[in-house]
């Protein structure tokens, strides 16, 4: 920050402390959770709630930080952008631990982890939900559009995509559309969201190979979340939403298959 005078930089420090204040107090508050989940693990998903919010907020408080630099300084704070982006991504691995990072899998296949959140509403998953979602929205906002750090964000989001996904139960999401349950409005919206979040995950790791990195990998990710959308529609008897995605992925696994004959015959 040379290039500022001593007053600008007093002013900035000044205007920042009381966000840096609470940024401290969270990354205390983390050591201290964390090390509760070893001593009782069986309080591990709760703690491990608190831990995603916390990170949450901690990301909000490195936007903050570096908003302020823009007004007062004319430049973004990268520092701080990049220390929040850190605390989103452990937010949503917190959540990961929580409920699984799977992508195309049958619920049956984390089904069992969800009881350790049995001591949450379908509102509550679903506002949680939410938060994470919004707070990766500011932050890529406050990179804006010429970041290096663009295609991080897809993963980021994928990833988001799952734990948004396996949080969700599934097992009465059925019953819980139904308009005289009690859950119907969260679950509703919730699974309105999963559905927007899986197609966007899908269409960006096939932005990312297609773009950027052309790595099989990348676009196989994709095909994986059309896979968990069209089990998500079969789930809840969506049957000509199913039968759309099963095309799309049908067409993505040909390209997919096409393209990596056409790179073995070039490396031939």
């Amino acid at each position: 920050m040379a290039k500022f005078s001593q007053g600008e930089q007093n002013r900035y420090k000044e205007k920042i402390k009381p966000y840096r204040d609470q940024i401290a107090e969270i990354e205390s508050r983390e050591k201290t959770l964390l090390a509760e989940i070893k001593g009782e693990p069986s309080q591990a998903p709760l703690k491990r709630l608190a831990l995603t919010d916390n990170m949450l907020n901690l990301t909000a408080y490195q936007i903050i930080t570096s908003l302020i630099s823009q007004v007062l300084l004319t430049v973004k704070e990268e520092n701080a952008l990049n220390e929040g982006r850190k605390a989103l991504y452990k937010s949503v691995i917190y959540l990961e631990e929580i409920v699984s990072p799977y992508v195309d899998v049958p619920y049956a296949d984390y089904e069992e982890k969800l009881k350790d959140l049995a001591f949450l509403d379908a509102a509550q998953r679903y506002r949680m939900v939410r938060k994470v979602g919004l707070t990766i929205n500011l932050l890529e906002n406050a990179y804006g559009d010429n970041t290096k750090w663009k295609w991080s964000f897809v993963e980021m989001e994928g990833r988001f995509a799952a734990v948004a996904k396996n949080i969700l139960d599934l097992k009465n999401a059925v019953v819980n559309t139904d308009p005289r349950s009690p859950d119907y409005e969260p679950t509703v919206y919730h699974l309105r969201l999963v559905k927007k979040l899986l197609m966007r995950a899908a269409d960006r790791y096939r932005e990312k190979y297609e773009l950027s990195t052309n790595r099989a990998d990348d676009f196989k990710q994709g095909i994986n979340f059309l896979g968990a959308l069209r089990r998500i529609h079969i789930l809840m008897g969506e049957k000509e939403e199913a039968e759309t995605i099963k095309k799309q992925h049908e067409i993505w696994s040909a390209k997919l298959e096409t393209d990596l004959k056409r790179a073995g015959q070039k490396k031939a």
